[in-house]
């Protein structure tokens, strides 16, 4: 522990003499090293402690100031080392301050009475009215979060919760604040009871209220000018600037807010970004996206969604007040102008046109199309798989996670097919035979869950999941046998015997993490019981689950070859799996054609409408492909071409390796 000494009678007098002012000159000390010359028009008050003041920094634009204390009033304050703080028109009271932080230009940083910065916020998160409430903390994930939101059948659970995030609140509480190494504030409004981590910086911000800014060396967090947050936690990498209103909100790691975005209510985990829009009580899953000024998302829960210019849902119907509440499962878009009344779910990798008014739930067929049509729902089933906008989605989304902090809070799986989507294709195709077995194979139009489905369109549909299946099972299968020489069917079955028991059963996307429901009962009932008491515990177990992730992703696929191939696998052999990789490869070659195909209509000669400008044909031609490039060369198209022939040796070289047992 670094050692302090009382001020020297000529300190006193050289600072006094610099316009320093203090009400006991006894109360401050100094570190071995302290010097007065870089501190005049100071005022100290309270318990004061000051580092060295040695180095310089180095402002924009190449302005050079030298380290220590000019115009400011410091009560009860601990200044490291090499900081610069002027300039300050009220005053700074109840913070420590790390090293090399420059503070310079603002109105007023105070720590008034117990804070616990932030933590402890109830946010009323879906249901404007309450019942849904999500207590924040720096250790919030997006998982724990859809825990304390929508577990609302365990009360006890809930309670358990907030009991224990009570503790940890209860723990980090002070009155005093404190502002991290390497930080910058300039030009800044008021900051009450804000904790603020390393390497921020803060420059034009107009009110900080009751918060922490959770930024760190390895993803500084950035607040820029004109933001005003109450009542807020902001994670380490996200970037908060232009306007931004911030009222009872969490904002994960990596994330982006700016152009006057406002929010209320609200959470929003990883790499999530919005602009110009409006949020009130929305739950943000992982790379939820809105850019426009006409979006307002209220009362769902998103994630790995896109929201289009004019997106709007409505959770009151003028009835009871704003209560409902609605979901679109993971991937799920919106287009221009779309609306939804809520309540309503849409099912995973979903895309909505127009206005839906008919409280759908479509979540058990899901990467369909809903599209208006005369005011009513018309679902187009599974139609989503062959799109190539679907393919770039679930590629884009690893390469777009911004997040640098080694600590990942947010555990998130990016797979497109998993046991989650899956199971609801089995469901799906499943709910899509059973229609036409009721209503009859020759109706023109079906009727599901508020929706119409023509019947060419239903019959597509469950050739659409049937093709998913098949790939997300051959790849399951071939993943497993991979590299091995098997000498009899015996081992082939020995090998495919799943590592545990865990995964069998239904799974779930808890907001980007995807597990068995059976695990997350498990954590529920240690979480209930006692067994689990900490924050960080509870966190690890979700780790836990993503780690885990493939090996009970086998367990659930192992368990769905009887059901889909007719074989039980304790009784495969070698002429089963030459089958299912003959059929894998047909799906992945068939769905990668249609993507192909979808593809090519972005090369169209529609697609060139508005190019070659005042010119022939052939200029239309040659400046579309200059400016989109050729179809065959471009990397997504040739991606897809690469995709079938890899796909196509990797079935031939399993073939060849069991075809010697058949």
């Amino acid at each position: 522990m670094e050692k302090y000494r009382v001020l020297t009678e000529q300190e006193i007098d050289r600072l006094k003499a610099q316009g320093c002012r203090a009400e006991e000159w006894n109360r401050i000390r100094v570190k071995e090293g302290f010097t007065t010359d870089p501190i005049f028009h100071t005022r100290f008050s309270g318990d004061i402690k000051l580092g060295k003041f040695t180095s310089s920094f180095t402002l924009p634009g190449g302005l050079r100031k030298h380290s220590g204390l000019h115009h400011v009033t410091l009560h009860n304050v601990e200044v490291g080392d090499n900081c610069c703080i002027e300039h300050i028109l009220n005053y700074i009271a109840n913070y420590r301050i790390g090293h090399d932080t420059y503070i310079g230009n603002m109105d007023m940083i105070v720590v008034d009475g117990d804070s616990c910065f932030g933590s402890g916020v109830e946010v009323s998160v879906l249901n404007e009215t309450g019942g849904r409430e999500v207590v924040i903390t720096d250790k919030l994930s997006a998982h724990l979060a859809y825990i304390q939101a929508l577990y609302r059948h365990r009360p006890v659970v809930i309670d358990r919760i907030r009991e224990i995030t009570a503790d940890y609140c209860r723990e980090n509480i002070s009155s005093t604040g404190e502002i991290g190494s390497y930080v910058t504030i300039m030009n800044t409004g008021s900051v009450r009871n804000v904790r603020i981590g390393d390497y921020t910086h803060i420059e034009g911000t107009c009110r900080l209220r009751n918060g922490s800014i959770n930024s760190n060396r390895e993803a500084p967090v950035y607040i820029g000018h004109g933001v005003i947050c109450d009542d807020f936690i902001i994670s380490s990498g996200s970037h908060v600037d232009d306007g931004t209103m911030l009222t009872r909100c969490f904002v994960g790691q990596a994330c982006t807010l700016g152009h006057n975005y406002s929010a209320s209510d609200s959470l929003f985990f990883s790499n999530c970004h919005g602009e110009n829009g409006e949020a009130c009580a929305i739950f943000a899953g992982p790379f939820t996206v809105t850019n426009h000024k006409s979006t307002l998302l209220i009362a769902g829960m998103f994630s790995f969604m896109n929201a289009g210019s004019g997106s709007n849902q409505s959770n009151h119907m003028y009835k009871l007040g704003p209560i409902h509440q609605g979901t679109l499962e993971r991937g799920a878009k919106t287009t221009s102008d779309s609306y939804i009344l809520w309540p309503a779910r849409v099912g995973a990798f979903s895309l909505v046109m127009g206005r839906h008014v008919n409280h759908t739930d479509t979540s058990n067929l899901p990467f369909s199309y809903l599209i208006e049509e005369a005011n009513k729902t018309y679902l187009v089933p599974g139609v989503n798989l062959r799109s190539v906008g679907t393919i770039r989605d679930a590629q884009k989304w690893p390469k777009r996670d911004k997040r640098t902090d080694p600590h990942k809070m947010d555990l998130i799986n990016y797979n497109l097919l998993s046991p989650y989507t899956i199971q609801k294709m089995f469901k799906g195709r499943s709910i899509l035979k059973d229609m036409k077995r009721v209503s009859g194979e020759l109706s023109d139009v079906y009727s599901y869950q508020s929706t119409k489905i023509k019947n060419s369109l239903l019959n597509n549909g469950i050739l659409f999941y049937e093709i998913a299946i098949h790939k997300f099972l051959g790849n399951s299968i071939i993943k497993r046998l991979e590299s091995i020489h098997f000498q009899s069917d015996q081992e082939i079955r020995e090998r495919l015997r799943p590592d545990t028991e865990i995964g069998t059963g239904e799974w779930a996307d808890i907001s980007g993490l995807i597990a068995p429901k059976s695990e997350i009962a498990r954590l529920l009932d240690d979480i209930e019981s006692g067994k689990i008491n900490l924050l960080t515990e509870i966190n690890d177990r979700f780790e836990e689950m993503h780690c885990n992730y493939y090996t009970y992703e086998w367990t659930w696929a192992y368990h769905k070859i009887e059901s889909y191939y007719g074989v039980h696998p304790e009784r495969i052999t070698a002429k089963h799996i030459v089958d299912i990789v003959e059929k894998w490869k047909e799906a992945v070659v068939g769905l990668d054609k249609m993507v192909y195909d979808d593809a090519k209509k972005e090369f169209s000669l529609a697609a060139m409408t508005g190019f070659g400008a005042d010119g022939s044909h052939t200029d239309k031609l040659l400046d579309f492909e200059y400016v989109r490039g050729d179809f065959e060369s471009n990397p997504f198209v040739t991606a897809v071409l690469d995709h079938i022939d890899a796909k196509t040796r990797l079935g031939d070289e399993l073939i060849e390796r069991v075809s010697k047992l058949v």
